[in-house]
């Protein structure tokens, strides 16, 4: 049940591209991830509220780490995941945010200084490489000559926020679960993107969204966000954290069958080799210790 459970949370994380290509198209970056994370963070509140019988309080030098998680995980992350969906495919979008454990590898290598084996450097090596097909359509000198789409640039930042995300909780969150800090980071980005959201003309605009619109908004908010966190650190709880990290490599793959089945988006060669590299680069890199690091989408 555990495996079974991973390997569907890696498919509801793939889905989470589709859902957001969909959202994209018809609503404003800043109102689309409020509403997903008004749902998402609703949803964690209420599952740590049942499990630890109460909303348990911060320490003071937890309020600002949490504060930082809930800019750049939330905020910043998912502003530019909807500007990046709303122009580029959603396939391409997963294999260029599934690169996310390679950055923390290398960052964590120069901020923690921990040791880059031979393996991690060509899982590493390998990974770059295939996101660089990716990116460049085939071309990946095309990226030196400064042709570098604005969808693909947009979906790389979200990339960087997540790995900001990262380090943050792995630098100083290690007094609080894994589930309270996603849970208020999560509130505190909603909070943040609120004010946003209502300047796009969110409240104008909320009763002219469609019903596919409302349903990807829940499907990222309760079955992306929680229903996938959850299950994931259930997951990280029985079979420990390196064998529940290697389900993550599904997460491309399923992105892109999954696009190819509901949105119609073409298998092209250089996405195909792309996700071979990336995904045997994100093996080889995390097969002998998985970053800690959260690592949702």
């Amino acid at each position: 049940m555990v495996y079974l459970k991973l390997l569907l949370t890696a498919f509801l994380w793939g889905g989470t591209f589709v859902a957001g290509r969909f959202l994209a198209k018809d609503m404003s970056p800043f109102s689309a991830a409020f509403l997903r994370f008004a749902v998402a963070s609703s949803c964690l509140l209420f599952i740590v509220w049942k499990t630890e019988g109460r909303l348990p309080l911060l320490r003071k030098n937890q309020i600002i780490p949490v504060i930082l998680l809930g800019m750049s995980g939330i905020f910043t992350y998912n502003v530019f995941f909807f500007k990046g969906l709303k122009l580029i495919d959603a396939g391409r979008a997963a294999l260029i945010i599934s690169t996310n454990p390679i950055l923390i590898t290398l960052c964590s290598a120069y901020f923690f200084k921990e040791r880059l084996t031979l393996i991690k450097s060509i899982g590493i090596a390998i990974s770059v490489s295939g996101a660089m097909i990716v990116i460049s359509r085939g071309n990946p000198l095309d990226m030196l000559n400064g042709h570098l789409g604005i969808g693909e640039a947009y979906i790389f930042a979200s990339a960087i926020s997540w790995v900001t995300y990262s380090l943050i909780g792995k630098a100083v969150l290690s007094g609080l679960s894994p589930l309270i800090s996603v849970s208020y980071s999560s509130a505190v980005g909603a909070i943040a993107l609120m004010i946003p959201a209502l300047s796009e003309g969110m409240m104008h605009n909320i009763g002219q969204y469609s019903g596919l619109a409302w349903l990807s908004i829940f499907y990222l908010g309760i079955f992306g966000t929680a229903i996938g966190f959850i299950w994931y650190y259930q997951g990280i709880r029985a079979i420990g954290p390196t064998k529940a990290g290697l389900f993550i490599n599904f997460v491309p793959i399923s992105a892109i069958i999954l696009a190819f089945l509901i949105l119609d988006e073409p298998l092209t060669i250089s996405l195909l080799i792309g996700a071979v590299f990336v995904s045997t680069g994100v093996y080889l890199t995390n097969a002998a210790s998985y970053s800690k690091a959260v690592s949702v989408e």
